[in-house]
């Protein structure tokens, strides 16, 4: 099994989509816990790319390979999460993930998203470059409870207080708790936009999200 997760992180590395494919079809077949192959393979392959790309050891090339190699494995393992009640019956809550509008950047969403529904929330991905209007409407849509918002540009980052701007002029800021996260974002521009919460990582999103949900 730790092979298997070996193999994954490494073909992530290596930014290979066949062969993601075939030990995500694996982990599926032999029925191996998908939550820990997302999280031992898949992940663990995105961060040490991450931590390269970090000292200029790996360039843009090499991570949009790995992104590409990642959702291909998530998209294949994640409805497996869902199907086998790994996520425990019924939802912690429900999630609305997707990057600002403007931000085509989605690996960092793509990470957090799989580790809430690892954690137990339906989430609901409305993906890149999304003007405010659309993270309100699916969260009204599904009865959401918690809107994420990420940016990954600083010229991005001011759709995410247009976000809180625009749920207050339409009067439902106190029903959603809002969190941010994303390179150039912080916990100082989290308290001055009047975000809820500000992850800086994968793991922190969900410990969060569950204080957000509990609260």
């Amino acid at each position: 099994m730790a092979d298997i997760f070996a193999n994954l992180k490494q073909a992530v590395l290596d930014g290979d989509e066949e062969l993601v494919a075939e030990y995500a079809q694996r982990v599926i077949d032999e029925k191996i816990d998908p939550v820990a192959a997302i999280e031992k393979g898949l992940i663990k392959g995105i961060e040490e790319l991450g931590a390269k790309w970090k000292a200029g050891e790996a360039f843009l090339p090499d991570v949009m390979m790995a992104a590409d190699a990642l959702k291909t494995g998530l998209d294949m393992l994640e409805p497996l999460i869902a199907e086998s009640g790994a996520t425990g019956g019924e939802a912690k809550g429900k999630v609305i993930i997707g990057q600002v509008a403007g931000d085509i950047h989605d690996i960092g969403k793509n990470i957090v998203g799989a580790l809430l529904t690892a954690a137990g929330y339906k989430v609901y991905d409305i993906g890149i470059d999304q003007p405010a209007e659309n993270f309100l409407a699916k969260a009204e849509e599904v009865g959401a409870g918690v809107i994420a918002a990420g940016a990954l540009l600083t010229t991005t980052m001011a759709a995410q207080k247009h976000i809180i701007e625009y749920l207050k002029g339409q009067n439902v800021r106190d029903k959603y708790k809002v969190m941010i996260g994303g390179g150039p974002t912080s916990q100082a521009f989290a308290d001055e936009i009047g975000a809820d919460a500000w992850a800086e990582t994968a793991d922190e999103a969900v410990m969060l999200c569950n204080k957000l949900i509990a609260g």
